[in-house]
């Protein structure tokens, strides 16, 4: 796996904090810092995630697969799936998550609670990198409503 991720910031004004990463996909992923008022050519413009945001993101993408897929191989009749996250950082250097809180909303047809419970624990534990990566800084927290389609 490759990413490239360079300053977009203009050339010789070393104004702004606006990145590109380039996956190794083919894929592109902006990101921006949030604007400093006090050092305007310090801070970013806004115009894109925070570089953590992002990786709450691909948190949030990594672990909502697994529940798809886990689901869908259990043949259960998923009809969607969300997760909210919401997540804290220490409050000094590296302000690294200390406390992650994922919801899961599933939505399908005569799916049990049990199967739904069983696949994001098996996420959480087994296949998703991104959780069991943040989970050696953050506690995680996991819950889930269940809708019927």
């Amino acid at each position: 796996m490759e990413c490239t991720v360079s300053w977009t910031g203009a050339a010789g004004t070393r104004s702004g904090m606006g990145f590109v990463a380039e996956t190794g996909s083919g894929h592109v992923l902006a990101m921006d810092g949030a604007p400093d008022e006090a050092q305007p050519a310090m801070g970013g413009q806004n115009l894109a995630p925070r570089p953590m945001e992002a990786l709450l993101a691909g948190t949030g993408g990594c672990t909502a697969y697994d529940v798809v897929l886990i689901l869908r191989r259990g043949r259960h009749d998923v009809r969607g799936c969300s997760v909210k996250l919401s997540a804290e950082r220490a409050s000094t250097d590296p302000k690294v998550f200390t406390h992650i809180h994922m919801h899961f909303t599933v939505t399908g047809k005569g799916i049990p609670a049990t199967a739904v419970e069983r696949a994001i624990a098996l996420s959480h534990d087994k296949y998703c990198s991104a959780s069991v990566m943040l989970g050696k800084t953050a506690e995680i927290v996991t819950s889930f409503d269940l809708i019927e389609a």
